[in-house]
Protein backbone atom coordinates (compact mmCIF):
# COMPACT_ATOMS: atom_id res chain seq x y z
CA UNK A 1 0.00 0.00 0.00
CA UNK A 2 1.42 3.29 -0.64
CA UNK A 3 -0.02 6.83 0.52
CA UNK A 4 0.67 10.12 -1.23
CA UNK A 5 3.04 12.27 1.22
CA UNK A 6 3.74 15.73 0.64
CA UNK A 7 6.03 17.70 2.65
CA UNK A 8 5.19 21.54 3.27
CA UNK A 9 7.25 24.75 5.44
CA UNK A 10 4.34 26.82 7.25
CA UNK A 11 4.85 30.56 7.94
CA UNK A 12 7.80 31.09 5.41
CA UNK A 13 8.00 32.11 1.99
CA UNK A 14 11.43 30.35 2.15
CA UNK A 15 11.80 26.71 2.03
CA UNK A 16 13.70 25.12 5.22
CA UNK A 17 12.57 27.33 7.26
CA UNK A 18 8.89 27.66 9.02
CA UNK A 19 7.64 24.59 10.62
CA UNK A 20 7.63 21.62 8.27
CA UNK A 21 4.54 19.22 8.31
CA UNK A 22 3.62 15.72 6.25
CA UNK A 23 0.54 15.40 4.47
CA UNK A 24 -1.07 12.05 3.86
CA UNK A 25 -3.87 11.34 1.58
CA UNK A 26 -6.00 8.35 2.51
CA UNK A 27 -9.41 6.65 1.08
CA UNK A 28 -9.92 5.43 4.60
CA UNK A 29 -8.70 5.59 8.36
CA UNK A 30 -6.22 3.43 9.32
CA UNK A 31 -6.01 1.98 12.77
CA UNK A 32 -3.68 4.68 15.13
CA UNK A 33 -1.17 2.78 15.71
CA UNK A 34 -0.40 2.87 11.75
CA UNK A 35 -0.52 6.54 12.33
CA UNK A 36 1.43 7.24 14.63
CA UNK A 37 3.97 5.04 12.78
CA UNK A 38 3.57 6.71 9.70
CA UNK A 39 4.27 10.06 11.51
CA UNK A 40 7.75 8.57 13.19
CA UNK A 41 8.65 7.69 9.68
CA UNK A 42 7.87 11.23 8.36
CA UNK A 43 9.85 12.21 11.31
CA UNK A 44 8.30 15.91 11.89
CA UNK A 45 6.51 17.50 14.46
CA UNK A 46 3.47 17.07 13.08
CA UNK A 47 1.87 14.78 10.35
CA UNK A 48 -1.80 15.51 8.85
CA UNK A 49 -3.90 13.02 7.49
CA UNK A 50 -6.66 13.95 5.30
CA UNK A 51 -9.66 11.87 3.85
CA UNK A 52 -12.10 13.10 1.56
CA UNK A 53 -15.74 13.63 2.74
CA UNK A 54 -18.32 14.75 0.06
CA UNK A 55 -16.51 17.94 -1.49
CA UNK A 56 -13.96 18.36 2.04
CA UNK A 57 -11.81 16.42 4.26
CA UNK A 58 -11.74 14.60 7.73
CA UNK A 59 -8.46 15.72 9.22
CA UNK A 60 -6.79 14.05 12.25
CA UNK A 61 -3.10 15.19 13.65
CA UNK A 62 -0.20 12.73 14.66
CA UNK A 63 3.17 13.18 16.32
CA UNK A 64 5.25 10.25 16.57
CA UNK A 65 3.65 9.77 20.28
CA UNK A 66 0.37 10.80 20.21
CA UNK A 67 -2.70 12.22 18.56
CA UNK A 68 -3.36 16.29 19.03
CA UNK A 69 -6.13 17.75 19.69
CA UNK A 70 -5.44 21.11 17.14
CA UNK A 71 -2.63 21.98 15.01
CA UNK A 72 -2.09 24.98 13.03
CA UNK A 73 1.05 24.30 10.66
CA UNK A 74 -0.41 21.43 9.79
CA UNK A 75 -3.64 22.47 9.05
CA UNK A 76 -2.24 25.21 6.78
CA UNK A 77 -0.19 22.61 4.83
CA UNK A 78 -3.24 20.72 4.28
CA UNK A 79 -4.91 23.47 2.93
CA UNK A 80 -1.81 24.21 0.72
CA UNK A 81 -1.54 20.75 -0.56
CA UNK A 82 -5.28 20.80 -2.09
CA UNK A 83 -5.47 24.35 -3.26
CA UNK A 84 -1.96 24.38 -5.15
CA UNK A 85 -1.59 20.68 -5.95
CA UNK A 86 -4.89 18.99 -6.02
CA UNK A 87 -7.45 21.34 -6.75
CA UNK A 88 -5.48 24.01 -8.19
CA UNK A 89 -8.97 26.22 -8.99
CA UNK A 90 -10.32 25.93 -5.18
CA UNK A 91 -10.25 29.26 -2.89
CA UNK A 92 -11.18 27.77 0.25
CA UNK A 93 -11.43 23.76 2.14
CA UNK A 94 -13.07 22.73 4.71
CA UNK A 95 -11.87 20.00 7.33
CA UNK A 96 -14.26 18.10 9.64
CA UNK A 97 -12.00 17.54 13.00
CA UNK A 98 -12.34 15.31 16.11
CA UNK A 99 -11.79 17.63 18.60
CA UNK A 100 -11.60 21.39 17.23
CA UNK A 101 -14.96 21.60 15.22
CA UNK A 102 -14.79 22.44 11.03
CA UNK A 103 -11.74 24.16 10.19
CA UNK A 104 -11.80 26.29 6.99
CA UNK A 105 -8.42 27.38 5.25
CA UNK A 106 -8.64 30.65 2.40
CA UNK A 107 -6.67 32.16 0.12
CA UNK A 108 -6.78 35.76 0.73
CA UNK A 109 -4.05 37.65 -1.63
CA UNK A 110 -0.79 35.82 -1.37
CA UNK A 111 -1.74 34.53 2.48
CA UNK A 112 -3.56 31.56 3.55
CA UNK A 113 -5.68 31.90 6.61
CA UNK A 114 -7.06 29.52 8.57
CA UNK A 115 -10.36 30.02 10.67
CA UNK A 116 -9.22 29.24 14.37
CA UNK A 117 -11.61 28.60 17.38
CA UNK A 118 -10.27 31.36 20.00
CA UNK A 119 -8.88 30.12 23.10
CA UNK A 120 -8.42 33.29 25.74
CA UNK A 121 -5.93 32.19 28.37
CA UNK A 122 -6.39 33.40 32.17
CA UNK A 123 -4.13 33.79 34.92
CA UNK A 124 -2.48 31.12 36.88
CA UNK A 125 -2.94 31.46 40.12
CA UNK A 126 -0.13 29.40 41.33
CA UNK A 127 2.82 28.32 38.16
CA UNK A 128 4.40 25.39 39.04
CA UNK A 129 8.19 24.81 40.47
CA UNK A 130 8.73 22.60 37.34
CA UNK A 131 7.79 25.30 34.94
CA UNK A 132 9.82 28.59 36.48
CA UNK A 133 13.08 26.18 37.30
CA UNK A 134 12.29 24.87 33.68
CA UNK A 135 12.36 27.86 32.02
CA UNK A 136 15.56 28.95 33.84
CA UNK A 137 14.62 32.51 34.20
CA UNK A 138 11.44 34.48 36.16
CA UNK A 139 8.41 35.56 33.86
CA UNK A 140 6.63 38.76 34.89
CA UNK A 141 2.86 36.23 34.71
CA UNK A 142 2.15 33.44 34.10
CA UNK A 143 -1.30 32.40 32.21
CA UNK A 144 -2.76 29.20 31.64
CA UNK A 145 -5.36 27.53 28.98
CA UNK A 146 -6.60 24.19 29.42
CA UNK A 147 -3.28 22.20 29.63
CA UNK A 148 -0.88 24.68 28.55
CA UNK A 149 1.21 27.84 30.52
CA UNK A 150 2.12 30.93 28.85
CA UNK A 151 5.15 32.35 30.42
CA UNK A 152 4.91 36.50 30.05
CA UNK A 153 8.22 38.72 29.64
CA UNK A 154 8.74 42.19 28.98
CA UNK A 155 11.31 42.09 26.21
CA UNK A 156 11.83 40.04 22.89
CA UNK A 157 15.67 39.64 23.92
CA UNK A 158 14.78 37.44 27.21
CA UNK A 159 12.81 35.36 25.25
CA UNK A 160 15.27 34.70 22.67
CA UNK A 161 18.02 33.89 25.18
CA UNK A 162 15.66 31.54 27.24
CA UNK A 163 17.61 27.96 27.18
CA UNK A 164 14.52 25.81 28.76
CA UNK A 165 15.96 22.52 30.80
CA UNK A 166 13.65 20.16 28.83
CA UNK A 167 13.67 17.49 31.56
CA UNK A 168 11.70 19.41 33.67
CA UNK A 169 9.60 20.93 31.52
CA UNK A 170 8.76 17.14 29.97
CA UNK A 171 7.23 17.02 33.69
CA UNK A 172 4.36 19.48 33.34
CA UNK A 173 2.89 16.46 30.84
CA UNK A 174 0.60 16.91 29.44
CA UNK A 175 1.11 20.98 29.18
CA UNK A 176 3.10 22.54 26.91
CA UNK A 177 4.40 26.07 27.44
CA UNK A 178 4.63 29.14 25.21
CA UNK A 179 7.11 31.79 26.37
CA UNK A 180 6.27 35.71 24.62
CA UNK A 181 7.01 39.13 24.92
CA UNK A 182 6.10 42.45 23.16
CA UNK A 183 7.89 42.47 20.13
CA UNK A 184 10.88 45.05 18.91
CA UNK A 185 9.56 44.78 15.04
CA UNK A 186 6.21 43.16 15.48
CA UNK A 187 3.76 42.96 18.06
CA UNK A 188 4.80 40.21 19.95
CA UNK A 189 7.02 37.17 19.71
CA UNK A 190 7.15 33.84 21.36
CA UNK A 191 8.77 30.08 21.09
CA UNK A 192 6.99 26.99 22.47
CA UNK A 193 8.34 24.02 24.21
CA UNK A 194 6.50 20.57 23.90
CA UNK A 195 9.06 18.03 24.95
CA UNK A 196 6.60 15.30 26.26
CA UNK A 197 5.18 15.26 22.84
CA UNK A 198 8.66 14.76 21.61
CA UNK A 199 9.03 17.79 20.32
CA UNK A 200 11.71 20.11 22.37
CA UNK A 201 10.92 22.93 20.88
CA UNK A 202 8.08 23.30 18.01
CA UNK A 203 9.28 25.87 15.16
CA UNK A 204 6.47 27.59 14.46
CA UNK A 205 2.97 26.96 16.70
CA UNK A 206 -0.09 28.35 15.09
CA UNK A 207 -2.54 26.27 17.22
CA UNK A 208 -0.93 28.59 20.62
CA UNK A 209 -1.96 32.05 18.27
CA UNK A 210 -4.96 31.33 19.36
CA UNK A 211 -4.32 31.64 23.02
CA UNK A 212 -1.40 34.45 22.19
CA UNK A 213 -3.56 36.63 19.90
CA UNK A 214 -6.33 37.55 22.26
CA UNK A 215 -3.89 37.89 25.28
CA UNK A 216 -1.84 40.49 23.15
CA UNK A 217 -5.09 42.05 21.55
CA UNK A 218 -6.77 42.78 24.74
CA UNK A 219 -3.17 43.93 26.36
CA UNK A 220 -2.28 46.19 23.35
CA UNK A 221 -5.94 47.30 22.18
CA UNK A 222 -6.16 46.19 18.69
CA UNK A 223 -7.70 43.05 17.22
CA UNK A 224 -5.01 42.73 14.00
CA UNK A 225 -1.59 41.61 14.90
CA UNK A 226 1.60 40.52 13.54
CA UNK A 227 3.76 38.36 15.24
CA UNK A 228 7.21 36.07 14.98
CA UNK A 229 7.91 32.87 16.64
CA UNK A 230 11.67 33.10 17.33
CA UNK A 231 12.91 29.47 16.80
CA UNK A 232 15.78 28.86 14.96
CA UNK A 233 13.94 28.34 11.41
CA UNK A 234 11.50 30.99 12.62
CA UNK A 235 8.20 32.19 11.36
CA UNK A 236 5.68 34.65 10.74
CA UNK A 237 1.80 34.82 11.19
CA UNK A 238 -0.65 37.11 10.86
CA UNK A 239 -3.52 37.31 13.38
CA UNK A 240 -7.27 38.99 13.50
CA UNK A 241 -9.32 38.67 16.69
CA UNK A 242 -13.33 38.00 15.78
CA UNK A 243 -15.07 37.42 19.05
CA UNK A 244 -14.14 33.69 19.85
CA UNK A 245 -12.50 32.80 16.80
CA UNK A 246 -9.25 33.99 15.99
CA UNK A 247 -8.10 34.27 12.07
CA UNK A 248 -4.59 33.01 11.67
CA UNK A 249 -2.40 34.24 8.28
CA UNK A 250 0.78 32.87 6.74
CA UNK A 251 2.73 31.55 4.11
CA UNK A 252 3.30 28.20 3.40
CA UNK A 253 6.04 25.92 0.66
CA UNK A 254 5.88 22.94 -0.88
CA UNK A 255 9.16 21.05 0.03
CA UNK A 256 8.81 17.06 -1.34
CA UNK A 257 5.64 15.03 -3.03
CA UNK A 258 5.49 11.54 -2.93
CA UNK A 259 4.72 7.71 -2.23
CA UNK A 260 5.48 6.24 1.02
CA UNK A 261 4.78 2.44 1.41
CA UNK A 262 3.04 1.08 4.38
Amino acid sequence: MYLPVFHVDAFTTKPFQGNPAAVCLLNHWLDDDRLRAVAAENNLSETAYLVPQDDNYELRWFTSRCEVRLCGHATLASGLVIMQILAPGRTSVRFSTRFSGTLEVSREADLLAMDLPANPPWACARPPGDLIEGLQATPTSVMQVEDNYFAVYEQEEEVERIRPDFRLLEKLHPACVAITAPGDGSDFVSRYFAPSYGIPEDPVTGSTHCSLAPYWSKRLGKTSLHALQLSERGGELWCEVQGDRVIVKGNAVLTLRGELSV
